[in-house]
């Protein structure tokens, strides 16, 4: 029998689900609240406890009190890399692997990789890293969550560069909030246990203030309670059958209108702890020998982005965008429908009024939502 029958499959699953490490991660809403001092604190405990757990890369920032906590726990060596004529540090992950601790801590969960590494990311190496059966205690700020990055950048007026999917927080097994409130971490960073006495005032006066420590506090509560959500839902065994969401975010090749609403849709999907997809219906003018170069990369960027936060994506040649969403809708199961608000253009008004009309009409016979995202 060359294939893998379903239930065989399913088993596999499994089997590999219970050889892969445990996965916890501690989250925050900005530098400086504790994260990794409290994974290092972690760590002692654990040793004491006879557990075999290393330091697999812990970031301090010349932080005394954090240093400090370094004492007595056992490195895994650095690797060292040449770049740009400067020597630097990178985890070293086949190192870790080789080793095989019971449980090692990796600080700065977003960081990008320097180039030549083989994995771009530091959340990749993680993720390798669990997959090899090693437990791993990891943190990181909510800032740099792909589906909060227009939300942050609307916050705190910085768009943030390293970023990590929401998967990777969904493949952990525990999320923990570290809390403070914005006059403590204030005070924090006046008393320069965050920063050096020279970058102070500017981080009071921009990333630092209370207006924004306390939106991002927001953010990471609720991120942390949608998480402790989604493992009641997984786990507590449920009385009565409920409705189980999918939703399908259809996208054009315009790249900004597509970013909202991929963003978007997976933030919903992260929520309701749901599979969801991504569509584009490629119309006769969009062809492949029509289309644009640049919009043909700003599809690519998107599709990659998509799979990154966990979509499947759906590809469709159609002159009937709404007929196809109804068509992909129903053929995989939908029940809810994301779509952006046109830009406010006459002949875009005009053609999405009807696309909308079209969408409305097909759907008041059937049992889909159709949500507007702006």
């Amino acid at each position: 029998m060359s294939e893998t029958s379903p239930n065989a499959q399913h088993f596999l699953e499994l089997i590999k689900k219970s050889r892969r490490g445990k996965f916890k991660i501690y989250i925050g809403m900005s530098a400086g609240v504790g994260k990794t001092y409290r994974m290092l604190q972690e760590a002692h405990t654990l040793l004491r406890n006879g557990i075999d757990v290393k330091i697999g890369f812990i970031e301090t920032h010349h932080r005394k009190e954090t240093h400090e906590l370094l004492e007595g726990l056992p490195l895994i060596p650095r690797r060292r890399l040449f770049y740009k004529g400067k020597e630097l540090e990178e985890l070293d992950m086949p190192a870790v692997i080789g080793l095989r601790p019971e449980i090692v801590v990796i600080d700065e969960l977003a960081h990008t990789n320097i180039e030549g590494s083989k994995n771009e990311k530091r959340w990749q190496d993680v993720m390798e890293i669990l997959d090899a059966g090693i437990n791993v205690i990891s943190a990181v700020n909510i800032q740099h969550i792909e589906s909060l990055n227009e939300e942050i950048k609307q916050i705190t007026g910085v768009e943030v560069r390293e970023r990590i999917p929401d998967s990777v927080l969904a493949a952990a097994d525990e999320v923990v909030n570290i809390d403070l409130t914005a006059d403590e971490l204030i005070t924090r960073l006046k008393e320069g246990k965050i920063y050096r006495s020279d970058k102070i005032q500017t981080a009071l006066t921009n990333f630092f203030r209370s207006d924004h420590i306390l939106q991002l506090r927001e953010l990471a509560l609720k991120e942390v309670a949608s998480q402790v959500e989604r493992k009641v839902d997984t786990e507590v065994p449920k009385m009565v059958a409920q409705r189980r969401e999918k939703f399908l975010a259809c996208i054009s090749s315009n790249e900004v209108t597509a970013k909202h609403v991929i963003r978007k849709t997976a933030r919903l999907a992260s929520y309701y702890n749901s599979k969801w997809l991504l569509l584009y219906v490629q119309t006769p003018r969009e062809s492949r020998d029509r289309i644009p170069l640049d919009k043909q990369r700003h599809l690519i960027n998107n599709f990659k982005l998509a799979t990154e936060m966990g979509a499947e994506i759906v590809r469709v040649s159609s002159p009937n965008i709404s007929r196809a969403i109804i068509e992909t809708a129903e053929e995989k199961q939908v029940t809810t429908i994301c779509i952006g608000k046109p830009h406010i253009t006459l002949i875009r008004v005009i053609m999405a009024t009807n696309l909308f009309n079209n969408l409305l009409k097909k759907l008041t016979s059937s049992d889909i939502d159709l949500v507007i995202l702006s």
